[in-house]
């Protein structure tokens, strides 16, 4: 069984802020299973998108887990901002949370740490 969106959220930004950085919801989605992207803000002004893993790398064991996969990788804002607006018009419920991170490798769990069991 997979933990409530925001119950998810709320302790992603917890982790952020226990690193000493800054994280926050851009947008809230459906409470109890909203898809999560996150965008990741670097100090020269770039932005890194990730979006939920395909359903590929979940076994029944780890049918419960949430992974990431990169989107995009430090592009421009517009560039994500765009890429956010054609995912909003798939998926009205996702949530959008930005972090200001140089380093997100500890709170964001991403599909390439994992190998794909079907692979």
């Amino acid at each position: 069984m997979r933990l409530r969106t925001d119950i998810y959220v709320s302790a992603l930004l917890r982790r952020v802020f226990a690193n000493g950085d800054f994280a926050a919801i851009e947008k809230k989605g459906a409470e109890e299973a909203g898809a999560v992207f996150i965008r990741q803000q670097f100090r020269d002004g770039l932005q890194t998108l990730y979006g939920p893993a395909p359903q590929s790398f979940f076994d029944e064991e780890s049918s419960g887990d949430r992974l990431f996969e990169v989107r995009l990788m430090r592009q421009d804002a517009d560039s994500v901002s765009e890429m956010l607006g054609r995912e909003r018009k798939f998926d009205p419920d996702l949530w959008i949370v930005e972090l200001e991170a140089e380093d997100v490798t500890n709170v964001v769990p991403t599909a390439d740490q994992r190998q794909n069991p079907l692979g």
